[in-house]
């Protein structure tokens, strides 16, 4: 896997302000924030992308993102937030190590902002679609 930014904090090459860390996760500061309080939670586990993560990685991860969520929006007086998370370069990955963002929208109107597309589902090909994935999260 390439050598990211993120393995250089892990190893303790580079700082970072950092919010949480235990055994599996780190979470900092984003040295480029969307608005004041954006904060990235990583994996120490070194993988690109979420389907690449181990299930105790994942698990760490879930834990603990709901309580730095609560603490920012506590720090930072903001209700609303997003939680962005991006896999491979098509999807806006910009640093090939699993992370997540708590993106805090503030009353000036910073934060992440989103363009959407919906599609139309089409019943019987959603139902072929649901029928393969949960064949194969069965599978393993």
């Amino acid at each position: 896997m390439p050598e990211t930014i993120f393995n250089k904090i892990l190893r303790g090459e580079l700082p970072c302000h950092k919010v949480y860390e235990d055994d599996r996760v780190l979470a900092f500061l984003d040295i480029n924030p969307l608005t004041r309080g954006h904060t990235l939670i990583i994996p120490k586990e070194v993988v690109a992308t979420l389907d690449q993560l181990s299930d105790e990685s994942a698990a760490a991860l879930g834990r603990v993102l709901p309580r730095i969520a609560r603490a920012v929006m506590a720090a930072t007086g903001t209700r609303d937030f997003n939680v962005l998370q991006n896999n491979g370069a098509r999807a806006h990955q910009a640093v090939f190590h699993v992370h997540f963002h708590i993106i805090p929208m503030a009353d000036d109107g910073s934060g992440l902002g989103l363009g959407w597309k919906p599609l139309n589902l089409d019943g019987e090909e959603a139902r072929k679609l649901a029928e393969d994935v949960a064949a194969r999260i069965a599978a393993g």
